[in-house]
């Protein structure tokens, strides 16, 4: 398995991916579960939220709240920070209550200084459409439309209850959407017996952690184009900015199998569409690939320092509907 792709929790929902988002089975089927209570409020009136966003939110229910059709949503307080561009996900703070059977404050809040990483698809496109950075939101969403139909019974979520949702926008998430640039903005490929070695960096300048990801498709293959729910078997090799030995590869070996959603985001978005038989170089900017997290170097290879922009040149030899072992 690659180094770099390894698979992890990425930010995109980081501490939700499991508890929340997945749906759970268990309450799956017709019945409406526990929490489903008398409409008595509709709207915003069933609650007070605090609106001061330099610490948690506290609650005051007035009543249970009406099952909304769709999420209804206010600012409390309005951020001085920059809008998130439209389809762009953020990372935010976020808290979740239970608006059916007032239980508990918060079923969730998110621990990460920096929050979860929000994706840019509903419901939460609507929740933070037009938002800023420095908000604070509140929205009333069915647990169906948030988490699914089985609700989340481990959280004390029925199927059919109302959450409310308080959400602390952060920054916005790094734009996912490779761009594709001359050959001359990334490193040369440099070979042995036609075999990827290492890159030189000669004339390309230290990356900017902001710069994007950025792709090249040296040669295109003439296979099938690459989804993200699919396994891709490739070779690659991967450095950082400057340095003179790969902090991985596998052109010396044999080609790597991997489930194409289980990588870093600068594998699943700089391969998703890219044909069967290409080979391809990316630059992948730190919030796609490991972050501030410090990758040690292994078996006399060298590390990957935090905050590094990653460069890898990757030649995909196959893909496949089945899932690799993560």
């Amino acid at each position: 398995m690659p180094t770099a792709p390894r698979p992890r929790l990425r930010h995109a929902l980081s501490a939700l991916a499991v508890t929340l988002l997945i749906p759970a089975l268990v309450a799956c089927g017709g019945e409406e579960k526990t929490g489903y209570g008398d409409e008595t409020v509709s709207g915003f009136d069933g609650v007070t939220v605090s609106a001061a966003v330099d610490k948690a939110p506290t609650l005051k229910w007035e009543s249970a709240i009406a099952y909304p059709k769709d999420p209804k949503v206010k600012t409390l307080t309005e951020g001085e920070g920059e809008e998130i561009p439209e389809g762009r996900g953020v990372f935010a703070k976020i808290y979740i209550g239970n608006a059916t059977t007032l239980d508990k404050d918060w079923a969730y809040e998110s621990q990460a200084a920096e929050g979860e990483e929000l994706p840019a698809d509903k419901p939460w496109s609507t929740i933070l459409k037009g938002a800023k950075v420095g908000d604070r939101i509140e929205a009333i969403v069915g647990s169906a439309d948030l988490l699914g139909e089985g609700g989340n019974p481990q959280m004390g979520i029925g199927n059919h209850d109302t959450l409310l949702v308080v959400v602390d926008v952060v920054k916005p998430a790094a734009d996912k959407t490779p761009k594709d640039v001359d050959a001359s903005e990334l490193p040369k490929v440099v070979e042995k017996n036609g075999k990827p070695t290492g890159f030189d960096f000669t004339g390309i300048p230290k990356p900017k952690a902001d710069d994007g990801l950025k792709r090249v498709i040296v040669t295109e293959g003439d296979g099938e184009e690459i989804t993200t729910d699919q396994t891709v078997t490739a070779n690659y090799l991967g450095m950082t900015y400057g340095a003179k030995k790969p902090f991985d590869e596998s052109f010396s070996k044999e080609a790597v199998p991997f489930a194409l959603n289980q990588v870093v985001a600068g594998w699943t978005n700089g391969l998703e569409g890219v044909k069967v038989g290409s080979r391809v170089l990316l630059q992948i900017p730190p919030e796609l690939g490991y972050g501030a997290e410090e990758k040690p170097g292994q078996g006399g290879t060298p590390g990957i320092p935090a905050n590094s922009t990653l460069y890898f040149v990757i030649d995909v030899v196959k893909a496949e509907a089945t899932s690799a072992t993560p």
